[in-house]
């Protein structure tokens, strides 16, 4: 699909249908009363009669008179104005573009850039709406026959209304970037989405390669007998129970001078976690083939950030295993020694994320970045805290968790922190090697944040929890059942910040 910038008479335009908002307790302004005379009177009467109120997410759909250019005019409803944000305006768009594609409409024209958002510009709300088109338009088919994928249709060409006064570049330069950070999320999302049969870690890192060499990134693979000889003794331990052998994933994005040093963002690529082991339950095992979401937010991020151009030097670093139960897997009790070259006792092979992120850590402190970032769909304990509404965010630099908290709220990917004192450290000493990998119940995702801090250095880092945000279990607005694409919107705003 493509965008397509419009001026101009709204009521002139010739389209299958015009999409305009329109706010709660707010439905009787000039603009929707023209609106109502074109179309026979049958806005204000639907609004008489309670069929349409404007509260968030109600949609009215209304068929044009004879002579009218536009064939249907379609209202969305934005709730309260005070309370509407651009993480609303993305959602209604949304809403609004899989309500049409329901019903078969494949070219419309978007009236929503210029509904007040308090604190917004106009390329803020147009990139906005931009996304929200996209993020609706994703489909994981693939594996769908021609019959089913059929049903479904593409979206053409979105035309986007603009007023007399507002820049065309401007707005040319919103929808671009909303079409590049769309294109990391789909990516991640596609990542995600792929089966554990097909998504092997050589898969992961081929696919990485790829992407890597259509967008001009530097990429290195390290492979088993690599990681051996250097000592990732994390990576190797978790991986050592499936037959599909580990591989450390590296791209390196320049955008900035050579000297420059990069930031580093590090991402869980466990692209089936059975658990090990310690055996997960079987309900909803089948989800596991998500746990490489960190991965995918990393590979995502990296995308849209070369896409964009931003003038900043990145590097991304994906361990990429299969954590499965064997004759050769490692058991509760073993101890393992770390690149870093700390000693952990292993008592529960279901907490391996914090294995390999530990080797990742360690290894990008190599590249003497300015700050650390890692993505992982860490822990069960923060989706008993936060639920799917927030990723967990914690760290040893309140700065950089600021910047990254508001990036989130910019972006619709809120982060919420949680506290990461000294005495959660305790919690994980062992009276048999240096660490232990479990803390026990208890604040579980703050202690597996603490293991981490061991193997983060001195240098800004945050550790980035996504477990309840990486999947969408039911489909919402933007993002249909599967894999969610969260961490790359937040972290393009973040890095734009920086740059």
């Amino acid at each position: 699909m493509e965008f397509k910038i419009k001026r101009g008479d709204l009521l002139r335009q010739k389209t299958a249908c015009l999409v305009v908002g329109a706010f709660e307790g707010r439905l009787k302004t000039p603009a929707l009363r023209e609106l109502d005379a074109a179309f026979g009177g049958r806005l204000m009467r639907s609004i008489r009669t309670k069929e349409f109120s404007g509260a968030d997410g109600e949609l009215l759909l209304l068929h044009a008179e004879v002579g009218v250019p536009c064939e249907r005019l379609l209202v969305v409803g934005l709730g309260r104005e005070k309370d509407f944000t651009l993480n609303r305006l993305r959602r209604v768009t949304s809403a609004a573009t899989r309500f049409l594609i329901e019903r078969k409409t494949a070219t419309f024209l978007l009236a929503l850039s210029q509904v007040t958002v308090k604190g917004s510009s106009f390329a803020q709300r147009l990139q906005a709406v931009g996304e929200g088109v996209l993020l609706a338009d994703y489909r994981f088919d693939q594996y769908l026959d021609e019959k089913k994928r059929s049903r479904t249709i593409a979206l053409g060409t979105i035309e986007v209304w603009i007023d007399a006064d507002e820049s065309r570049n401007e707005a040319d330069a919103a929808l671009t970037s909303a079409q590049a950070v769309c294109a990391g999320v789909c990516f991640a999302r596609d990542l995600v989405n792929q089966p554990g049969n097909c998504k092997s870690p050589q898969y992961l890192a081929q696919q990485a390669v790829e992407m890597a060499e259509r967008e001009g990134l530097r990429a290195t693979l390290l492979k088993k007998s690599e990681l051996e000889t250097e000592g990732f003794g994390g990576v190797l331990g978790v991986a050592q129970g499936s037959s599909r052998e580990p591989v450390m994933i590296v791209l390196e994005y320049r955008g900035d001078t050579e000297g420059a040093r990069p930031i580093a963002l590090v991402g869980k690529g466990v692209v089936f976690d059975s658990g090990g082991i310690s055996l997960k339950p079987s309900e909803k095992m089948d989800e596991m083939k998500m746990d490489m979401g960190g991965a995918a937010a990393v590979l995502g991020s990296l995308l849209a950030a070369a896409r964009l151009q931003l003038p900043v030097n990145l590097v991304g670093i994906v361990p990429a295993v299969e954590n499965m139960p064997s004759g050769t897997a490692i058991r509760p009790g073993d101890i393992l020694t770390l690149l870093s070259g700390k000693t952990v006792e292993v008592l529960n092979t279901d907490a391996e994320g914090r294995l390999i992120l530990a080797d990742a850590l360690t290894y990008a402190k190599r590249y003497e970045p300015r700050v650390m970032i890692d993505f992982a769909t860490l822990t069960g304990a923060c989706i008993v805290a936060l639920g799917h509404q927030a990723s967990a965010v914690l760290g040893q630099h309140d700065g950089l968790i600021r910047q990254l908290i508001k990036a989130g709220e910019r972006s619709g990917e809120r982060l919420w922190q949680l506290p990461l004192w000294e005495d959660y450290a305790t919690m994980l000493k062992s009276d048999f090697a240096d660490l232990k990998n479990i803390g026990g119940r208890a604040a579980g995702t703050i202690t597996a944040a603490a293991f981490l801090q061991h193997f983060a250095g001195e240098q800004p880092w945050a550790h980035i929890d996504i477990a309840g945000t990486a999947w969408e279990e039911k489909g919402a607005p933007g993002s249909p059942r599967g894999g969610t694409g969260v961490g790359v919107r937040m972290l393009i705003e973040y890095l734009r910040g920086t740059s």
